[in-house]
């Protein structure tokens, strides 16, 4: 009985997943991208790293509960007197749920527990639950608090159906709660998955699985949308680029642009660009996001847009690079914020201490 029941909810989960596909390959068109603008100069790139540059590392505020947990992506925001980070964390390499944490100051962190599971339910996210926030106050001097739409926030998550760490094929879905700093289960969105790498609209960059994604409200429209989401996809293993998507309802979404946005390693199609993050500084539009493969390590950096859609890309110094023992591996996953005049790097470091959370700031915070 038991084996039949099994078998019963496998072809179900089967039949819910082909359904997904099919609804999701209905009518999907790419939306052309603009002409090529302004680019940024040489002089602006510089003066934006001198604004964002953190050289001084704290060190790890947010770890795993045991030897088998790693944590990873963290994204933050304000709410009250609080900052909140959602987080991803994976046990004995399953798979990633994610989990928010809350801080007085930016420097020390309580967990609160956990806001996205796995959901046997869906055939396409069982086994991954990978979030990050959605509609944050992107302006650089901003109040740093979550946006509403429709009366709810909302993250967006990487989901797979397979157990191991990021096992391919990985596509995007979204969630919402009425109440953002609660640890409570969000609500998976109805007509998830929202984009994946099977979609006849897929891009050649995106064929294989898609990874972190975030999503701004562009209030003015500069793109004839109001929602735009940035990610990084991959068609082989080693080389990701970072596309757009827009959309009206945060429930349809369409490709933007016909190619990425953002690639490093074209000359020997082996570089990662990945887990982009969207501020606005003064009028100039900037992109965080991390590198591995072009050069040594995995490291944090930035490029710069005035239309969103042509990005020219910082070449000079890294922004987080590896230089302790608890970071040796890779510093990499950008999350950045300023707060009280001091600038504060969210960033992913592995070594010494395995899979942890890290920050660095403007100014040395440590007594």
């Amino acid at each position: 009985m038991l084996k039949h029941l099994l078998a019963v909810l496998a072809a179900v989960m089967g039949l819910t997943q082909a359904l997904l596909a099919a609804d999701s390959n209905k009518e999907r068109t790419v939306i052309p991208a603009i002409p090529e603008g302004r680019l940024v100069d040489t002089n602006t790139l510089a003066q934006i790293y001198d604004e964002v540059k953190t050289p001084f590392k704290y060190g790890v505020v947010i770890r795993g509960g045991g030897t088998n947990e790693f944590v990873d992506c963290p994204s933050i925001f304000c709410r009250g007197d609080y900052w909140y980070m959602m987080y991803v964390a994976i046990t004995n390499k399953v798979g990633y749920q994610t989990f928010l944490a809350r801080s007085e100051d930016l420097l020390h962190w309580e967990k609160l527990g956990k806001i996205l599971s796995f959901d046997q339910t869906n055939a396409w996210d069982a086994w991954q639950a990978d979030g990050g926030i959605a509609l944050a106050d992107y302006r650089w001097d901003g109040t740093q608090t979550l946006e509403k739409f429709n009366g709810r926030y909302w993250l967006s998550y990487i989901g797979g159906g397979k157990q191991g760490y990021e096992t391919d094929p990985l596509a995007i879905g979204l969630a919402w709660s009425k109440n953002a700093v609660k640890p409570k289960e969000w609500t998976r969105l109805a007509e998830n998955l929202v984009l994946g790498p099977k979609q006849t609209d897929a891009r050649s960059f995106e064929t294989k699985t898609l990874y972190k994604s975030q999503i701004i409200h562009d209030a003015s429209e500069s793109l004839g949308w109001p929602f735009v989401m940035y990610y990084n996809g991959k068609f082989k293993n080693g080389y990701e680029q970072i596309g757009m998507a827009v959309s009206r309802d945060m429930t349809h979404w369409q490709r933007y642009g016909t190619n990425s946005v953002i690639v490093n390693g074209q000359e020997k199609q082996r570089g990662i660009s990945g887990d982009p993050q969207i501020v606005k500084i003064a009028d100039v539009w900037v992109m965080f996001y991390f590198g591995a493969g072009w050069q040594p390590g995995a490291f944090d950096t930035f490029a710069a847009s005035y239309d969103l859609v042509h990005w020219t890309k910082w070449d000079g110094t890294h922004l987080i690079q590896s230089s302790e023992p608890y970071d040796k591996t890779y510093a990499h996953k950008p999350w950045v914020v300023k707060w009280k005049g001091v600038v504060y790097h969210f960033y992913c470091a592995v070594g010494t201490e395995g899979r942890v959370i890290a920050v660095a700031t403007s100014r040395e915070m440590r007594p």
